[in-house]
């Protein structure tokens, strides 16, 4: 159980750090699919699994290394979770984080089968 609740153990600026960003001169979107999570339902407390999908255009060339995505979505996974919140804290992060030109998440999940 500490496993699918350790996100509540981390931070937004553990994944996120300034450290995590960089400045390069990347203008197309950047775009990470098919990051697995798991997770527990807030309401049934019944695991459910599936795929994130982050996508975004930087502005003024701040970026954040691909790996720190899928950490973002790990994070947030790994707490009692909805699929609408799971989305949308992961957007209002990297919004906040990186204020990019353009920023598109997509949450797709399935629930386990008992």
């Amino acid at each position: 159980m500490c496993f699918l609740l350790q996100g509540y153990n981390q931070k937004v600026t553990d994944v996120l750090s300034p450290e995590a960003i960089f400045d390069d001169d990347h203008k197309e979107p950047i775009i990470v699919k098919d990051i697995n999570v798991f997770s527990l339902c807030e309401h049934h407390l019944l695991p459910f699994y599936g795929k994130v999908h982050v996508a975004y255009i930087p502005r003024d060339g701040k970026i954040v290394g691909l790996s720190k995505l899928a950490r973002l979505a790990e994070m947030y996974a790994r707490r009692l979770q909805v699929q609408e919140r799971l989305t949308r804290q992961i957007a209002n992060d990297l919004e906040e984080t990186l204020c990019p030109l353009g920023l598109g998440v997509i949450v797709g999940e399935s629930n386990a089968r008992l």
